[in-house]
């Protein structure tokens, strides 16, 4: 159990940097992903006057989307590099976050 408390605070600034980085990936893959599908370089923004309903929320679901698979991915493979590594899950007591 103390193994994986200390494993757990090891971890934090791993996973600290792997969202970050994870945050940064998923705002760019959302930029490409809008401007594919709307030709546009800005998506709409919830306080965006001139936008309507049907815009706003297909870019927000969009967005959401994108942020939870890359955000799941990232989080994933550091934790299975740290398991690898180490021979031991980074954090939680089955392998959730506490």
């Amino acid at each position: 159990m103390a193994k994986k408390k200390k494993m757990s605070l090891a971890y934090q600034p791993v996973g600290f940097v792997l969202g970050w980085s994870g945050g940064w990936l998923a705002g760019l893959a959302f930029r490409k992903t809008w401007m594919a599908i709307r030709h546009e370089e800005d998506a709409p923004d919830a306080l965006d006057k001139d936008r309507g309903w049907g815009e706003v929320l297909l870019a927000a679901a969009i967005q959401g989307a994108i942020f939870a698979v890359v955000r799941s991915a990232v989080d994933r493979a550091g934790a299975k590099a740290i398991e690898r590594s180490t021979g031991t899950w980074p954090v939680g007591e089955k392998g959730g976050r506490d």
